[in-house]
């Protein structure tokens, strides 16, 4: 069998011998991280990590290493667990002392908590998912550039746990209840590679009882899919933020004694509230069944400053076409505006506009642009959302009808009860475009939600913040969302510019046209405009950097215009 992957395949190997070797140092910890991560810098190692976003759950290796492209949605409270832990052999009399990180339940033995071995530590869980709005070709670019695919030598071989398991199972659970009694409230304790692997794909019928078909999955936007993820953070977690896109390489983790374990707390808090600190609800929130929140063990994360699988590592290689390639997406976009090339010029300074720094309470560098004179009986908005949808790496486009408005959660807020952070429309990655189609605004009356909605995106155009609703107070998160705003006449949200469309084309057929103007660009095109704008925006952010260092007292948005403007028409 070959071994030079065995460090992807058998992770907790790695660590529980660099676990033995330490003799009891407490560097060991560093030399993990430090393993993997320069393992991952070896010749695009981390091509070769199996991908949570693009490989079904069932089809991954439990205990192995996978990757993760997420955002954090969520951050729980910091939980213990047993760091180093010492096992009793009653057939043998023999103890063990053994390395509990990177797990999630104990193995081997009888745990003596009374060990003078035994150490306790703790780690953070951030709740990610995938990031929100994220566009198929970026999704499926980021497919094709991976070397890896699921495991032939490990396929599921069944797809229900059989009765003889779960008693099995019922066995198991005291050892890990004696520990989940040890650590004051968190989640499963001890942790280790569990002796049966998990191969069931996520169906009703292997779900606990708490978990119907109807578990909230807390994604930011409506009809969004994809994994979610408890990730466990064992070092340096203050240095992530709410939101933050993440490449995450971890230790996967998707032991069904998880599901034992938040099925005896729940039942044990129904009958005696006071034994647990953790309402019902919060448990089914923080302890859902690994077979659908997987449990994701950090080793190394790599914050993204942009999500375009496309980009090359070294920019200047393709700096020399910029000049060529903005000449070809003008006249593209041209023909998508109905021949409206000062409509066009604008709309691709909006496509790489970025907020590159913060006066005080004041966003540099946003540009939102309204753009009028949309018509509203034809689909034009939403084939303009299409070609948007193909050159953006994530986006979502929001119809601003009355319903909507008025019921629609686009701030999220705090509940209290279930101890998460709940999810709205706006809870949205760095450098998401915001499509606001305000064509499908009918007439009719706000109610108090309505009224919060449109105040919410007003500060978000305006200040590039959302101010999410903590009960008792809110909360001010900023943000860098790129806003394109789609209306009949002035749209009644504020914008950083109008225009006005004056098309020159007048096809006899609206939506027919529209859609041999997109079929006419090939992929290998659209991915040059894709690279385009990336490129376009980093080094938006670099030029302006030095300009405003170097010119004080500059009125930003018009320098940014013009920089803008010059930037994307000079030749390199």
């Amino acid at each position: 069998m070959p071994t030079v992957h065995d460090w992807i395949n058998n992770p907790l190997g790695v660590v529980d011998g660099l676990f033995a070797q330490s003799n009891s140092s407490p560097d060991w910890e560093k030399k993990v991280v430090e393993y993997f991560k320069e393992k991952l810098k070896l010749n695009d190692a981390h091509t070769w990590v199996p991908s949570l976003n693009d490989v079904p759950l069932h089809y991954l290796k439990p205990n192995s290493l996978v990757k993760f492209r997420c955002m954090v949605q969520d951050m729980f409270d910091p939980e213990f667990f047993l760091g180093v832990y010492e096992t009793n052999d009653p057939t043998s009399n023999s103890k063990q002392v053994k390395c509990g990180k990177y797990k999630d339940v104990t193995e081997g033995g009888q745990v003596d908590f009374n060990s003078r071995n035994t150490v306790t530590s703790e780690r953070q869980t951030f709740y990610c998912v995938p990031i929100p709005g994220e566009s198929q070709w970026n999704s499926y670019a980021g497919t094709n550039q991976a070397r890896v695919v699921p495991s032939t030598s490990y396929v599921p071989n069944r797809h229900k746990r059989s009765y003889e398991e779960d008693d099995e199972m019922d066995m198991q659970p005291q050892q890990m209840k004696d520990v989940s009694q040890a650590q004051s409230s968190a989640e499963s304790h001890g942790n280790t590679e569990p002796k049966r692997q998990e191969t069931e794909a996520p169906s009703h019928d292997s779900s606990p009882s708490h978990c119907t078909s109807s578990l909230d999955l807390n994604f930011p936007l409506p009809g969004e899919k994809g994994p979610a993820c408890l990730v466990k953070v064992y070092e340096n977690w203050d240095s992530f933020k709410l939101n933050d896109m993440l490449e995450v390489f971890g230790i996967l983790s998707v032991d069904p004694a998880l599901s034992v374990i938040a099925d005896e707390r729940e039942a044990s808090s129904l009958l005696d509230p006071t034994e647990g600190m953790e309402t019902v609800e919060e448990q089914r929130v923080h302890s859902p069944p690994a077979s659908l929140v997987p449990r994701l063990h950090m080793l190394y994360a790599q914050p993204l400053a942009h999500n375009n699988p496309l980009l090359p590592s070294n920019l200047s290689s393709d700096l020399g076409e910029l000049a060529s390639v903005r000449a070809e997406l003008l006249t593209y976009l041209t023909h998508v505006l109905m021949g409206d090339s000062l409509a066009a010029e604008y709309l691709i300074l909006h496509l790489i506009s970025n907020v590159y720094s913060r006066r005080d309470v004041l966003p540099l560098g946003k540009f939102t642009l309204n753009l009028s004179g949309c018509p509203h009986s034809s689909p034009y908005t939403e084939h303009l959302y299409k070609v948007i949808q193909q050159l953006v790496p994530s986006s979502y486009r929001l119809c601003m009808s009355l319903h909507n408005m008025n019921n629609q959660r686009m701030v999220p807020r705090k509940d209290y009860t279930a101890n998460r952070l709940v999810s709205g429309t706006l809870q949205l990655a760095s450098n998401t475009s915001l499509f606001l189609d305000e064509t499908q605004l009918e007439q009719g009356q706000l109610d108090a939600t309505g009224v919060r909605n449109i105040t919410a995106l007003g500060n978000l155009i305006s200040w590039q913040k959302v101010d999410y609703d903590f009960n008792y107070h809110q909360m001010e998160f900023s943000c860098n969302i790129n806003v394109l705003i789609t209306s009949e006449g002035r749209s009644l949200l504020p914008s950083d510019s109008q225009v006005h469309l004056r098309p020159t084309l007048n096809p006899p057929n609206l939506e027919e046209y529209l859609s041999a103007v997109q079929v006419a660009q090939v992929p290998s095109q659209l991915n040059k405009y894709r690279i385009y704008l990336s490129v376009a925006r980093i080094l938006t952010i670099l030029h302006c950097h030095i300009l405003i260092k170097n010119i004080p007292g500059v009125v930003f948005y018009y320098v940014l215009f013009i920089l803008c403007r010059t930037l994307l028409q000079s030749k390199h």
